[in-house]
């Protein structure tokens, strides 16, 4: 029969694996895992990454006398004039349309041609699929700027692309492809063959396995590339500024062009830069919590 002392709980005094003499093992802290200076080291990253964006969206609301006056004081009084004349000038809405245009096409060439790039190099076998994705793989050290001149040639000249849309993003595209490619395929790798098995039993193609079961299960890292993409090609700029003129220009070249034009104007070029780069902030923010639970899937796999 069962005594109600054989019944109590073993606690880790209790274990006889604990070594004699030691205390036993305290769980949690008040820190949650990490030390002071653990958290005062994440407080000075934070501030030194939002620091700039608070310092530029506020100093929107400024007038030029208060920057020179109190360079990083808050405003006093709000002046809302530097964001109503960015709202109201046609070129800024010319530019945020050459620039989601470019972005959504980057993106959506990226994810679509690397899921299906990823997809074979993680469910088939065959004799050069690990070196093909290292092909992938060293292609995450090759940078845009190495190949700048013979991609301009080779959009303006072979391919008659030059100013164009289609010009910027389909570079911007095969550049993102090796991020795509590497994240994508080990989520496709973990998926259970008896999935694609039972599937095939039911009378489903290789097509229809592919669209059906691989791609909402790898939702998550869709996601993720997605959004890497699109704000790396809504933050382009080398690119762009060799192959676009005039009215085919995009934000980051207006933010430049507008500073320039207005240089004594600084209020007006912050808030100018603060409207520019709030898409690309927001849907960051928005998606942060998939992007970190993509990028998870991604090394687990």
């Amino acid at each position: 029969m069962t005594t109600l002392q054989e019944m109590r709980p073993v606690s880790d005094a209790d274990d006889p694996r604990t070594p004699r003499g030691r205390a036993p093992r305290q769980r949690g802290s008040s820190f949650g895992g990490g030390g002071p200076l653990v958290y005062g080291l994440a407080l000075a990253v934070v501030a030194l990454t939002l620091g700039p964006v608070v310092y530029g969206a506020l100093g929107g609301f400024r007038s030029n006398e208060q920057l020179i006056r109190d360079p990083a004081g808050l405003p006093d009084p709000w002046v809302t004039g530097n964001y109503e004349r960015v709202v109201t000038n046609p070129d800024f809405w010319g530019y945020a349309l050459n620039s989601t245009v470019i972005a959504v096409i980057t993106t959506a060439i990226a994810v679509i041609a690397g899921v299906m790039a990823a997809y074979p190099l993680a469910r088939y076998q065959f004799r050069l699929r690990e070196p093909l994705f290292m092909v992938f793989v060293l292609g995450l050290l090759f940078p845009v700027a190495v190949a700048i001149i013979p991609l301009f040639i080779l959009i303006t000249r072979d391919l008659g692309l030059g100013n164009t849309w289609w010009g910027v993003a389909l570079p911007q595209a095969a550049f993102a492809l090796p991020t795509t490619v590497v994240i994508l395929r080990p989520f496709l790798m973990a998926l259970p063959r008896e999935l694609e098995e039972a599937a095939f039993i039911d009378g489903a193609s290789r097509i229809g396995v592919f669209r059906h079961i691989a791609l909402p299960l790898v939702a998550p890292g869709l996601v993720t590339v997605g959004v890497l993409a699109f704000v790396a090609s809504w933050n382009a700029y080398l690119l762009p500024l060799l192959l676009l003129q005039d009215d085919m220009r995009t934000l980051p070249l207006g933010v430049a062009d507008y500073s320039t034009q207005y240089s004594a104007d600084t209020a007006g070029v912050l808030a100018f830069t603060t409207i520019a780069m709030i898409p690309a902030l927001v849907l960051f923010l928005a998606m942060q919590r998939r992007i970190v639970s993509g990028l998870q899937g991604a090394v687990k796999g």
